[in-house]
């Protein structure tokens, strides 16, 4: 966490704040997140989950080796997301593809890592692949006062068997006082192509929106951050028509959403690709209460995608892609597919 001190004037043409004061205010700014770490899986073979045909497992040797230095990558991300403008690492981060909670232990208790002295939630989820989403949060700066997993029920469209995918992740608590509440998911693939498997990710965004609901039924003031790897654009149906999500903060009502990646994909910018195209499957939703100009309380400042030089891949077929951390069989020493995603949170500070 670190104190900004910005000129109004400058602050209104970045955040759309309206004031007639010119004088210097001083903000608290902290870093929100979501990264999907790829495929962190240990080197034991579950009998219970598909993790042998995971890319930790498919290697022939020097496992161990592999794991500690995917495990240190992971850390040096996730400790660089936002310290330009914090001086510190995210105060909270959504992760997805883990494959249970002793690899995020060994994340969070990298050197790099260990003394932000992070909290984990994590539930197992039913994935056929045995990967998870998890909340990583610092414990000086957010306490979690409820968390719980929710089921997402999908069914194949041809077979009309059970698609066994990843849970939804709710935690509400206090950053620094102030009460939000974080959903942070992992929708299905486009396995089999995008048209075939929409429904699925279309009822993934039926079940985040009935959590969205739930929380504003109980309070239609309530800070509310949908984060994860959604497997979609932000202008396809399940953001679009089923979370109604906005790209332009002054059209969101009460009760709405605002999507500031929108305008990134629209700029043709993206988390990860794919045949020489881009996605932005990757983002960060926010509800109403957190654009409003009152900044006595936690608000939106600006979001970002988290594109640093060394996260990109430099040579070959794939130059300009995110340096992923598998490739051919064999570990590359990257980092991951997807760029991480992230939104500043300001608090004025009185003095």
């Amino acid at each position: 966490m670190r104190y900004l001190k910005f000129i109004l004037l400058g602050l209104i043409s970045l955040c759309s704040l309206t004031s007639y004061t010119q004088d210097k205010k001083t903000y608290k700014v902290h870093t929100i997140a979501f990264y999907n770490l790829e495929n962190l899986f240990d080197t034991e073979n579950d009998p219970t989950k598909f993790d042998e045909a995971s890319p930790m497992m498919e290697l022939k040797t020097n496992r161990e080796e592999v794991y500690k230095k995917k495990v240190s990558n992971m850390a040096k991300v996730i400790a660089d997301i936002g310290q330009e403008v914090t001086h510190n690492s995210p105060a909270i981060i959504g992760i997805s593809e883990v494959e249970n909670r002793k690899v995020i232990e060994d994340v969070v208790n990298d050197p790099m890592l260990i003394e932000k002295d992070y909290g984990i939630v994590h539930y197992h989820s039913p994935d056929a692949r045995g990967i998870d989403v998890a909340l990583l949060y610092q414990k000086k700066l957010f306490k979690p006062t409820s968390t719980s997993s929710h089921e997402l029920k999908i069914f194949d469209d041809l077979s009309k068997k059970r698609v066994y995918t990843r849970d939804q992740l709710l935690v509400s608590g206090e950053l620094e006082g102030d009460l939000i509440h974080i959903i942070v998911n992992h929708w299905p693939s486009r396995s089999g192509g995008e048209a075939r498997s929409r429904p699925k990710r279309v009822a993934a965004a039926k079940l985040t929106k009935r959590l969205v609901d739930s929380l504003q039924s109980n309070d239609p003031y309530a800070k509310i951050l949908v984060m994860g790897d959604l497997n979609d654009d932000p202008i396809n149906e399940s953001v679009k028509k089923v979370l109604k999500a906005k790209n332009d903060r002054t059209k969101v009502g009460l009760k709405g959403i605002y999507n500031p990646y929108e305008n990134y994909f629209k700029d043709g910018l993206g988390t990860t690709a794919y045949r020489d195209a881009w996605s932005l499957f990757d983002q960060i939703l926010i509800t109403k209460p957190l654009l409003e100009k009152d900044f006595s309380s936690f608000r939106f400042y600006k979001a970002g995608i988290f594109n640093k030089n060394y996260l990109i891949t430099k040579k070959g077929q794939y130059k300009g892609y995110p340096f992923r951390s598998f490739a051919n069989g064999s570990f590359t020493n990257g980092f991951s597919d997807h760029f991480p995603v992230y939104v500043y949170l300001i608090k004025e500070v009185k003095k």
